[in-house]
């Protein structure tokens, strides 16, 4: 209930307006993040759950760096990290909302006005603040999951299934069509007397979402679900309780969604500052190095990259698109496969989930490996063979994925499908468990 009660407040936040502003609509600067923040342009969820992630992030590669000496056995320790987080997640919100007020995001400045510029720097603040809030709740024990793995997860699927089941309507040349995949198919074939030249439209139309992307969706959530069920389970025996076992599971996804959400925060904000410095300074040579943008009708205006660096980094929108431009394609597929296994094998060191780390907790605990010698050497070891091993072909498996969804023209692109896939399975990971210990009873 706490946890329902958090994502109506998200949903509630989504729809909120911001009060004072000017203007929300034409190209979006942050159009390319909004995904993986959770966020909604011109609402009091404007900047989702950016803060925290980046928070996040920069204090887990500090401490990962060890610049920052935690020991994450020591409870002070911890509430000390924790601390450090929140604090730098509420900089980053104040921060990040000054900037948008100050770049025009919501009007000029000028015609604003002082109070409405700092009323809308207020209601950004107490946004963020509450996302905070109810992200700690989350994670203490009051909720399921965290508040970024929700409200990712709800923002992704409400996307997919808007595209699939939207009532709007759209003329299109033909006559008016719903925006919805599911609801046009059916539209087209009862209105229609073409029932073949009807399916073909339905599940290939231009510029509206349609069947084929639909069924994409579909056949990527079921390919990423497959492939969570990989792993190799070591079987572990503990000193305390005699003949106690347990078996370790080390999955093929052994960094679970961080390389992908490493790797949209990365091209994100590539996105982001390229699109700012072509806006004031498109003449200059490395500005155009760098990514050059033009508005695409086809996508309501919105900006999209056509040349340097931002371009050869954004996937292609079809197989036909990626055949017709080659190179653009292959540079894509090598940077995407190259990036998530980086990513993950990076993690693996900076978040405490390395080889060493998971036999020293393993040892604390007093479990040694069944069949080898019990010594932390002989458990890394044997840890060595598998984890680094799963960490870098999990993140390309990952972007692999991430690739053939961006190809197919999955609805909600493969980096948002393969992050609520992993974090809904998240999720029915924690309900079997607690249901396992509860005897089977599902209350």
């Amino acid at each position: 209930m706490t946890t329902l009660a958090c994502l109506a407040i998200f949903l509630v936040c989504s729809q909120l307006p911001l009060y004072g502003i000017k203007a929300s609509s034409g190209a979006d600067p942050l159009y390319w993040a909004r995904m993986i923040m959770a966020s909604s342009r011109g609402t009091v969820m404007e900047l989702g759950t950016g803060p925290i992630i980046t928070a996040g992030l920069i204090v887990q590669l500090l401490v990962g760096s060890k610049l920052i000496d935690i020991d994450q056995s020591v409870k002070s320790d911890r509430e000390l990290m924790k601390t450090a987080e929140s604090t730098l997640g509420l900089l980053i919100t104040l921060g990040q909302a000054i900037v948008y007020v100050w770049t025009g995001m919501y009007g000029p400045p000028s015609e604003l006005g002082v109070f409405n510029c700092v009323l809308i720097v207020a209601q950004l603040f107490f946004a963020g603040l509450l996302v905070m809030l109810i992200d700690n709740m989350l994670q203490s024990g009051w909720g399921l999951g965290s508040a970024i793995s929700l409200f990712i997860s709800t923002n992704i699927c409400e996307s997919i299934m808007w595209k699939a089941l939207s009532p709007y309507t759209f003329n299109m040349g033909s006559g008016p069509q719903f925006e919805g995949a599911m609801i046009n198919t059916v539209q087209l074939l009862l209105t229609r007397s073409d029932k073949t030249k009807a399916m073909k439209e339905a599940f290939y139309r231009q510029g509206m979402p349609n069947m084929m992307q639909l069924l994409a969706t579909i056949g990527v959530f079921c390919m990423v679900v497959y492939f969570q069920g990989f792993k190799v389970e070591l079987p572990m025996r503990s000193k305390r309780a005699r003949g106690a076992a347990m078996n370790y599971p080390i999955k093929l996804f052994y960094t679970s969604n961080m390389p992908i959400i490493l790797q949209s925060a990365l091209v994100s904000n590539l996105y982001f500052v390229s699109q700012l410095l072509f806006k004031r300074f498109g003449g200059n040579i490395l500005v155009q190095l760098l990514g050059r943008w033009e508005a695409d009708s086809m996508y309501s205006e919105q900006l999209m990259p056509v040349g340097g660096l931002v371009y050869y980094i954004t996937p292609p929108h079809s197989l036909a698109e990626a055949a017709a431009n080659p190179i653009h394609t292959v540079f894509y597929v090598a940077f995407m496969l190259a990036a998530c296994a980086l990513f993950s094998v990076t993690w693996i060191e900076v978040s405490g989930q390395s080889a060493s780390e998971v036999a020293k907790n393993l040892r604390e605990q007093q479990y040694f490996l069944q069949g080898h010698r019990d010594t932390v050497g002989s458990l890394k070891k044997e840890l060595n063979r598998y984890i680094p091993t799963a960490a870098a072909f999990g993140g390309m498996c990952i972007g692999a994925l991430t690739i053939v969804a961006d190809f197919m023209g999955a609805i909600g692109s493969g980096t948002g499908i393969l992050l609520a896939v992993t974090n809904i399975y998240q999720y029915w990971e924690q309900y079997e468990r607690e249901r396992q210990e509860m005897g089977g009873n599902v209350w």
